[in-house]
């Protein structure tokens, strides 16, 4: 039977007064900062020689040590034929167009017809989480577009290497109120919200540091379309930084400061674009995903109105 496998790091200055879960989640063999948080929470870790909470601020010098089992568990999840749009595949990895309303991974709530449960048939793998096979990033249930899913342990580990290092250029289209300018960069940590739980917020203090670049692309009234490009991976990221900023994602329930979304529904934000080298060939990959059509009619119309007001 395989030993379990023993990870060791010494903790830098740049890790001064992180915590333990954040560091560990960046150690090779750990798949993400949840598996980082498990492995904390079954007293498999230990700094200096002692068990330690998650939120343990680290000092440069101390040593983390974490045992990983050489066997994670498998998953009870059961396929489902959901129809994914499956834009590129190969040994290694999927690239999918995740269609609006469909959540990424099985979590409270949403235990069925999950993005994940679509894909297992397709070979989805890797990772720490048995409930998220082959999940190196998501997208909030509303936004549509484009999702890079590992098929197997090591490709995981080197998609989630890549994005903890900002190798996956992820860029998004998305309407906004007021008037953009031609380009401008938040750069505002983001964290829950204290006064709304469901909302993440620009946090002042003990935030995690988020970057956003935005580009305007067509000025059409009161609303712009403009590009998202992502440094950074936060929840929410590209919503909370274009709120901050006074320009709130057209449509968006939980952002939108409750302006009337035209019949929308949902956030018009989509993952339009992802560029990365591939993991194992070093290719340099690009995909593109065109506006979904419930999009694109309220940029049409938005067209429509300032070509007749003039």
């Amino acid at each position: 039977m395989p030993e379990d496998r023993l990870i060791r790091l010494v903790a830098g200055g740049e890790d001064s007064g992180r915590r333990l879960d954040a560091v560990l989640a960046t150690a090779d063999g750990v798949e993400s900062r949840a598996e980082a948080q498990r492995l904390i929470e079954s007293g498999a870790v230990t700094v200096n020689g002692e068990i330690r909470p998650k939120r343990q601020a680290l000092a440069p010098g101390d040593v983390v040590e974490a045992r990983v089992p050489a066997h994670r568990a498998a998953s009870a999840l059961v396929p489902e034929d959901l129809d994914v749009p499956v834009v590129f595949a190969d040994d290694c990895l999927l690239v999918v167009d995740k269609p609006a309303g469909m959540v990424t991974h099985p979590s409270r709530g949403h235990s069925t017809g999950t993005l994940v449960h679509g894909l297992l048939g397709a070979g989805a793998g890797g990772g720490g989480d048995p409930d998220r096979p082959g999940i190196v990033h998501r997208l909030d249930r509303d936004t549509s577009g484009l999702l890079l899913v590992a098929r197997d342990e090591r490709t995981h580990r080197r998609l989630s290497r890549m994005m903890r290092d900002r190798e996956i250029g992820r860029r998004y289209l998305s309407l906004v109120h007021g008037t953009f300018p031609p380009a401008l960069t938040v750069d505002r940590p983001i964290g829950r919200d204290p006064r709304r739980r469901t909302r993440q917020a620009v946090l002042p203090h003990g935030g995690r540091d988020a970057v956003t670049h935005f580009r305007l692309l067509e000025q059409i009234g009161p609303v712009a379309l403009v590009e998202a490009r992502l440094e950074t991976g936060r929840t929410h990221q590209v919503r909370v930084h274009l709120e901050s900023a006074g320009h709130p994602v057209f449509g968006d329930p939980l952002y939108g400061r409750g302006r009337p979304d035209g019949g929308l529904g949902r956030q018009f934000l989509h993952a339009y674009r992802l560029d990365f080298d591939h993991p194992d060939t070093g290719e340099h990959l690009s995909f593109e995903s065109a506006l979904p059509g419930d999009l694109e009619a309220v940029l049409a119309g938005a067209r429509a109105r300032q070509a007749r007001d003039g």
